[in-house]
């Protein structure tokens, strides 16, 4: 058993490198090369995929018993301070897009601009807080 833990391990770690370099390698061909606004959103869509991917075996990761039993104290506290300061680097993210989605999509609904195919009717300010992001209606 414990031979294919660490086979496992040894593949894991090895395909997030293979990603790592990959995700590196096309850094540095996107800043020669103006993407599109698709190909803007695929971009964040594969890391966003990648992203959840690892964060769900980070969690899993973090209640195995094989694994906890083990880990010292140095490596919990990393993997804290990095989460922390991940998770406010996405909060930031978070409260700056939708608030400039939030400004333009109001903004083209008082111009009229909003494209009526997706937009049922004109968005109001006024419409009491939703706890989420709210849903586009479509026909």
């Amino acid at each position: 058993m414990e031979s294919s833990f660490i086979g496992n391990l040894d593949e894991w770690i090895k395909m997030q490198k293979n990603l790592l370099s990959t995700i590196k390698d096309m850094e540095k061909r996107e800043e020669s090369v103006e993407q599109d606004r698709l190909d803007l959103i695929l971009a964040s869509r594969v890391a966003f995929q990648h992203m959840m991917r690892t964060l769900k075996a980070f969690d899993q990761w973090l209640q195995d018993p094989m694994i906890i039993k083990h880990m010292p104290r140095e490596m919990l506290e990393d993997v804290k301070r990095t989460s922390w300061s991940l998770l406010e680097q996405l909060l930031e993210l978070d409260v700056r897009h939708t608030s400039q989605a939030k400004e333009l999509i109001t903004k083209l609904g008082k111009e009229g601009k909003l494209d009526p195919l997706i937009w049922s009717k004109p968005p109001v300010e006024d419409q009491p807080t939703q706890t989420r992001r709210g849903t586009f209606t479509t026909m």
